[in-house]
């Protein structure tokens, strides 16, 4: 990787719109390598000083990383400003490396658990960079590493909307910004996508779009007087526009889980009884605190003091009913996890479920 400085722009120095925008995007859909064959990697991770980030070399020491300190101006990885969160660094990292780009560029935050990553790979970002399928990024070009709808999808971001609220509060800046940004496209009804600003993407669909662009999207977070939070917000549901031309990118999460990560339930229907099964085993847990808690307090039945038929049932009966049914659940839980992730393994039916055609010469 070259140092953050080669080839970065002056801060101060104001790009040529016309220049920067006069350029169209061309999106095409990628063919990935013949089977077998090794893409390069890199991933970009943005963090503090003081954040631990030693967790990727050591779970995955042969991972090459790019990771820029942004409150660190001494360290070898470094943005021009401290401003706009993960965004400044990604597009740094773009700009300083678009001469020698890897096949895949992986963008994620520095934090290995954290609930911005996939739940049915228990909020691991080691679990998710390994298990990214590179044929996947590769077809699609840019692709959302969280695949569950909620936040962002199906529709989030309203430009009409100039109501400011906790939520949302970079929506009533939206209209502005966009016409800042992206000020030759008509203003969207919406943006949707999953949240929250990790991806991957292809040389290809990176190189579709001119550096100066890029330069000029940099440019734009250096100069705004938007706050670093409000000025990263904003992006944060422009990433699939840049890199798909599309408002929304809410791909179904059975599908992404699947052809991404290579965890196939076998169909929605199938996936949607998984979850269902989840949502069932946690509220049976949410039901044995609110009984430990009970118990605590001094009752000796469940629900003692109300006109319940349930009130009843002696404490440690009602208990062992919830965790035998609570245990019986997991257990089925942990099978179909295990059974979507060896079918997954499987190309071809990996490919049938998400719609994909496939011969037997192709991959992942």
């Amino acid at each position: 990787m070259t140092n953050l400085s080669a080839g970065s722009r002056d801060p101060g120095q104001k790009l040529n719109n016309a220049s920067a925008l006069s350029e169209p995007f061309i999106f095409q859909s990628g063919v990935p390598k013949p089977n077998g064959s090794a893409y390069s990697r890199v991933v970009v991770l943005p963090c503090m000083h003081a954040d631990e980030v030693a967790w990727i070399k050591e779970e995955m020491p042969n991972v090459e990383l790019a990771v820029y300190v942004v409150n660190n101006s001494t360290a070898p990885l470094h943005p021009p400003k401290n401003k706009g969160h993960e965004v400044m660094v990604y597009l740094t990292y773009i700009i300083d490396n678009y001469a020698h780009l890897p096949d895949i560029a992986i963008f994620m935050h520095a934090h290995r658990w954290t609930q911005h990553n996939s739940d049915l790979l228990d909020y691991d970002a080691v679990q998710m960079i390994s298990k990214l399928s590179d044929d996947h990024v590769v077809r699609e070009g840019y692709f959302n590493m969280r695949c569950k709808w909620d936040p962002g999808c199906p529709e989030w971001l309203n430009p009409s909307n100039l109501q400011a609220t906790l939520e949302k509060q970079e929506e009533v800046v939206l209209s502005r910004c966009w016409k800042e940004l992206f000020p030759l496209d008509p203003l969207p009804g919406f943006l949707a996508q999953a949240c929250c600003a990790q991806f991957a993407l292809s040389k290809e669909r990176i190189l579709s779009i001119p550096l100066s662009r890029f330069m000029f999207y940099r440019n734009w977070i250096l100069m705004t007087p938007l706050s670093d939070y409000m000025s990263g917000r904003i992006w944060e549901y422009s990433w699939q526009y840049i890199f798909t031309g599309r408002h929304a990118n809410c791909p179904a999460e059975h599908k992404c889980h699947c052809d991404g990560f290579g965890i196939c339930f076998g169909g929605e229907a199938q996936y949607k009884a998984f979850l269902e099964l989840r949502n069932q085993t946690g509220a049976l847990g949410a039901e044995l605190e609110v009984l430990k808690a009970d118990e605590k307090s001094g009752n000796k039945f469940v629900g003692e003091g109300s006109m319940s038929e349930s009130a009843s049932v002696p404490f440690p009966i009602r208990y062992s009913q919830l965790d035998g049914r609570i245990q019986a659940l997991k257990k089925e839980l942990v099978s179909l996890k295990m059974d979507a992730l060896e079918r997954g393994q499987d190309a071809r039916q990996r490919a049938e479920e998400c719609g994909r055609s496939w011969e037997q010469e192709d991959g992942f």
